[in-house]
């Protein structure tokens, strides 16, 4: 339950936690005349058991800049995924190299274009409440949100029949990155887009389409703000940026290296003329990927990315695998049909420039690798193997081609795929089906094999 406060003053509080102090400094350097915010308040915090991960939402009034064509609009800022208290209690430390992050390392904001035509009008609240949910998938999920990252949300954000369905992920022009007592905190900026940019950046780049959408004020501007009237996306608008988008990806392939994904595998019997006795079900390697509702990008390594080969990284934050690597004979790759769209891109626009492509979730993953690629644990003669969660199958540049052909059909929207779809390469002893994975093989534990 959340309540909006009018009347407290946060830096007159006695008490006031460390980290959220900081947090509201950082905001008085850009709104130095308003103190006191309207603000969405969590009355029962998460730490207590409360549903609302965000212990508070500001709401500021941006006058913007009409040199800049920048209109006034609302600036929600939040506080709670970074650590406001410095005692643990909302969630694990996290240290990205040296530098030590608070919480999660980064709070959300949103910017949305204020009614011309009502100078008196309050903040509307559905705003807070995106940011509370998107809040909750990383308190669940322990994934960080980044630069670039895109999130498909599937209807209006706020809640009415607007173009605006879907969400990219921006550094906020104005809050710097700040220091706390407890760590470093960024501000990530949620920017509304349509379906069509939001496919644009899942097959490209979300900091290339961020790009497009600054040019123009009909479409964010500079600072990004989200106009939940804006009925076409910047390729409509400017179709020349589509034209070129094309040539790009056809070039230079895409900046995608993985999403969120439900799928299963298990290991195919060794090629062989001799007939062998049937394996136990329960011996084979059977296991399953969870879901999350938000499909997250993150190129693990820029400059080599670019320059046609690939070093690979653990996908997963935690270190506790196992050193030796388990051989798979042929694999049989379960994929949900809502994903199938990026096992045409995986290939395509990554395998095919000499890169890597992973499905993950909290549990596993699965990646993609081409010949070139560095760093990974599986080679031309053991094409396939398990490493601890991570299960890697190696794609040779011989079957590109081939694959490519028979994924025509998955160009489709996942809504009117004739499912289940089968795809065999009997000769390399791989197996790919688009399918719904059984749900009693969902959000089970994955292997550590060896």
């Amino acid at each position: 339950m959340t309540t909006i406060n009018e009347k407290e003053d946060p830096l007159k509080r006695r008490l006031v936690p460390r980290g959220l102090q900081k947090l509201i400094e950082q905001c008085l350097k850009i709104y130095p005349d308003q103190t006191n915010p309207l603000q969405v308040t969590t009355v029962l915090k998460y730490w207590l058991g409360g549903q609302d991960p965000l212990d508070y939402i500001s709401m500021y009034h941006n006058p913007g800049d009409p040199d800049q064509n920048i209109p006034p609009h609302w600036h929600y800022i939040s506080f709670g995924l970074s650590d406001l208290h410095g005692d643990g209690r909302v969630h694990r430390d996290t240290v990205v190299g040296a530098e030590p992050l608070s919480g999660m390392g980064f709070e959300l904001t949103f910017r949305l274009v204020k009614s011309l035509d009502n100078a008196n009008e309050r903040p509307p609240t559905w705003p807070a409440n995106l940011l509370q949910s998107l809040a909750k998938y990383v308190f669940q999920s322990g994934n960080r949100l980044c630069v670039g990252d895109n999130i498909p949300w599937r209807r209006s954000l706020d809640g009415k029949t607007s173009q605006i369905q879907h969400m990219l992920i921006a550094e906020d022009c104005q809050m710097s990155r700040t220091e706390t007592p407890f760590g470093w905190v960024d501000f990530l900026q949620i920017v509304g887009v349509t379906s069509e940019e939001l496919e644009q950046a899942s097959r490209w780049n979300g900091k290339g389409i961020l790009n497009l959408l600054q040019k123009d004020p009909a479409t964010g501007g500079p600072w990004l703000i989200t106009d939940m009237a804006r009925s076409k996306s910047v390729f409509e608008l400017f179709p020349e940026t589509l034209r070129q988008l094309n040539i790009d990806l056809e070039r230079e392939g895409s900046d995608l290296a993985g999403v969120n994904a439900d799928f299963t595998f298990k290991e195919l019997p060794k090629l062989t003329n001799i007939k062998k006795e049937i394996v136990d079900p329960e011996e084979e390697i059977t296991r399953s990927i969870s879901s999350c509702n938000i499909e997250i990008k993150k190129e693990f390594n820029d400059g080599l990315e670019h320059s046609g080969s690939s070093d690979m990284v653990n996908p997963f934050h935690h270190s506790q695998i196992p050193s030796r690597v388990s051989p798979l004979n042929g694999i049989e790759l379960t994929l949900a049909p809502y994903a199938a769209k990026f096992l045409v891109l995986a290939i395509k626009d990554r395998i095919r420039h000499g890169r890597h492509f992973t499905f993950k979730a909290q549990n596993m993953a699965v990646t993609f690798v081409a010949e070139s690629v560095t760093g990974s644990f599986v080679n031309q003669e053991t094409p396939y193997g398990v490493l601890g969660y991570w299960v890697q199958i190696l794609i040779p540049n011989a079957l590109i081609g081939k694959m490519l052909e028979t994924f025509s059909d998955l160009n489709k929207s996942s809504d009117n795929l004739q499912i289940p779809l089968t795809y065999e390469w009997p000769e390399y002893n791989l197996k790919f089906i688009i399918d719904n994975p059984p749900p009693e093989l969902l959000n089970q534990q994955g292997p550590i094999l060896a």
